[in-house]
């Protein structure tokens, strides 16, 4: 390497180096993609003040809502790439990329990926007049009366619609969606008995299926969850390789230091172990991961190729 390539690329290297040994030099902001008060935002405040604890700095979680969560994650990726600005993203991030024609950042390119923190179950739920008490039965009526059910989701291009493609596509049946604006009114909507189902968020439907408002028939992860540990996986019931979970991740803007990535990875999973952290997340039906920065980039690439293939099936490409 030619002697003044050398010395810019330690150049590089060095300022990469000290800026993850002063990181952090001011308040660090916390992207929420989505708006105050739900459970992705208590998790992100949760976790946000036991990073302020861990370095000194207060966490300040910025609700920049709008368009599905693209507004708050383009905010986040065009911010400055010294650590200071991070993304609590969510599964919107593989399924915006499937779903949208135009997007003004590119999630593999524009932001780099720091860990998973934890991933949490849907819950397939029924109202008890539904005549389906397993998911087998579910499906051999859906079949015997396509287009008949009507699933009731948080909105086009949520995780609990994209649950239903999904299903609708794995098991053959024709099962119409029905969009509200936000998962708890439609989950509430199922216990009403104004819709027949729902692939509701587990912490919207727990407590309905606890008191048999709904009929809990399944939950779309690929093992049992913790806190429903009676109800099968939907794979185990009857649609072999069914998987869908919602989950929440911390991501940096392009461009960020290796160092500072490590830094902010050490941290993060540190606050993982925190009682308060651990209680909250137990309580929205989580479960904790953790993984390395490189884990999280492949399973993020392979959901986004996952549900392109959902959204193509389904002929779905919104504007």
């Amino acid at each position: 390497m030619p002697l003044p390539l050398r010395i810019a690329v330690l150049s590089i290297v060095s300022v990469g180096a000290a800026s993850a040994q002063s990181f952090p030099s001011k308040p660090v902001s916390l992207v929420v993609p989505f708006a105050a008060g739900g459970s992705t935002d208590v998790v992100a405040r949760t976790l946000g003040q036991r990073l302020s604890e861990i370095w000194g700095q207060p966490v300040i979680v910025l609700n920049r809502v709008g368009a599905g969560g693209r507004m708050g994650t383009e905010f986040a990726a065009r911010a400055a790439p010294d650590g200071h600005t991070l993304l609590f993203g969510t599964t919107a991030l593989a399924i915006n990329p499937a779903l949208y024609a135009k997007m003004n950042y590119d999630v593999l390119v524009d932001l780099v990926p720091i860990s998973k923190l934890s991933t949490t179950p849907n819950l397939l739920a029924v109202h008890p007049s539904v005549p389906a008490k397993t998911v087998r039965e579910l499906i051999a009526l859906a079949r015997s009366k396509p287009g008949v059910l009507h699933s009731a989701s948080g909105g086009t291009a949520s995780s609990n619609h994209l649950g239903l493609l999904l299903f609708n596509t794995m098991a053959g049946v024709d099962i119409a969606h029905v969009p509200y604006k936000g998962a708890t009114a439609a989950t509430l909507d199922v216990a009403g008995g104004h819709v027949d189902m729902t692939f509701t968020p587990l912490i919207s439907g727990l407590g309905l299926a606890q008191s048999g408002k709904v009929r809990a028939l399944a939950v779309t992860s690929a093992t049992r969850s913790p806190v429903l540990p009676q109800v099968p996986t939907i794979s185990e019931a009857g649609v072999a390789g069914y998987e869908l979970s919602s989950w929440v991740g911390v991501l940096a803007p392009r461009g960020t230091a290796r160092g500072l990535v490590e830094r902010i990875h050490g941290a993060a999973l540190s606050s993982l172990q925190a009682p308060k952290v651990k209680a909250v997340m137990a309580e929205n039906g989580a479960n904790l991961i953790g993984n390395s920065a490189e884990e999280f980039a492949r399973e993020l690439k392979a959901e986004i190729a996952k549900w392109t293939k959902v959204a193509q099936a389904a002929g779905i490409k919104l504007e």
